[in-house]
């Protein structure tokens, strides 16, 4: 039987019961790296670094999850804020009209054509987009991770999907 995340939780906070967190990384290290993946359009290097350090900041305060929020809520909370630093820290060096290199084989044609969508968007649209459209949050949901009021989500939605249908309508690709 499966412990929740409660259990989990509560076993590394009192006892620093390692395989416990290793049970949550385990649990919840594909929807983080996938956050990042369409975050940074592909750079699976990169993707990973930051999964890296956003388990290693929930590890170090996993005594301030308080349950408001479900566990996973709560981490991508803490991978936004680490995608958002490390975009902070890296504005003014790099080039937001370059693609990444990615390593590990040749990505399809279509998924090359969604990182370029995705690029064009803005980083809260793109966030919010990718929250929502990949990793099935709702408003609400995307509103507690981004801190942002449920309004401006639904605006950063619907703006970021007018970008995307034109620009692969633009490139072939039917509604």
């Amino acid at each position: 039987m499966l412990s929740s995340d409660i259990v989990l939780v509560a076993q590394v906070a009192v006892s620093g019961n390692k395989r416990a967190f290793d049970e949550l990384v385990h649990r919840y290290q594909s929807p983080v790296r996938r956050f990042f993946l369409n975050q940074t359009m592909g750079d699976e290097q990169l993707s990973d670094d930051l999964a890296q350090d956003t388990f290693i900041k929930a590890y170090t305060n996993i005594t301030s999850f308080r349950g408001m929020a479900s566990f996973k809520t709560w981490l991508m909370r803490i991978a936004y804020n680490v995608f958002y630093d490390y975009t902070r820290s890296h504005r003014a060096t790099e080039d937001v009209d370059v693609v990444p290199q990615r390593s590990g084989g040749e990505n399809s044609s279509l998924q090359m054509d969604i990182y370029a969508a995705l690029a064009l968007l803005k980083p809260d649209e793109r966030t919010c987009i990718t929250l929502q459209l990949i990793d099935g949050y709702d408003i609400t949901g995307i509103a507690k991770i981004t801190q942002l009021k449920e309004g401006t989500v639904k605006s950063h939605l619907s703006r970021g999907k007018e970008k995307l249908a034109n620009y692969l309508r633009k490139n072939g690709y039917d509604r």
